[in-house]
């Protein structure tokens, strides 16, 4: 298992993001948490296979039907703790 942490910036918010990266984490079997930033990003960190993960970002490049995605920032990491479900963590 590997980890992904993602930055995600564009018009990202208030547009059903967060609820449909989960949704999409959810559909592939990905551990971890996305949340709103208070610079309008959106951060995400999901756990899972290195494939798997490679389809979760592409699927948060295209984003929902109103979203604009600009830009994504990827660093793959080593799982520091271990999650045991995808879910939609407050605006930090």
């Amino acid at each position: 298992m590997t980890q992904v942490h993602l930055l995600i910036s564009g018009f990202v918010q208030g547009v059903g993001y967060r609820a449909f990266v989960r949704s999409r984490a959810q559909d592939l079997e990905l551990t971890g948490w996305v949340r709103n930033l208070s610079d309008n990003r959106v951060e995400a960190v999901a756990q899972g296979e290195e494939e798997t993960l490679k389809k979760f970002i592409n699927i948060c490049e295209k984003g929902p039907f109103l979203s604009e995605v600009k830009n994504i920032a990827i660093e793959w990491q080593e799982p520091q703790e271990q999650f045991e479900s995808f879910e939609k963590r407050p605006t930090e």
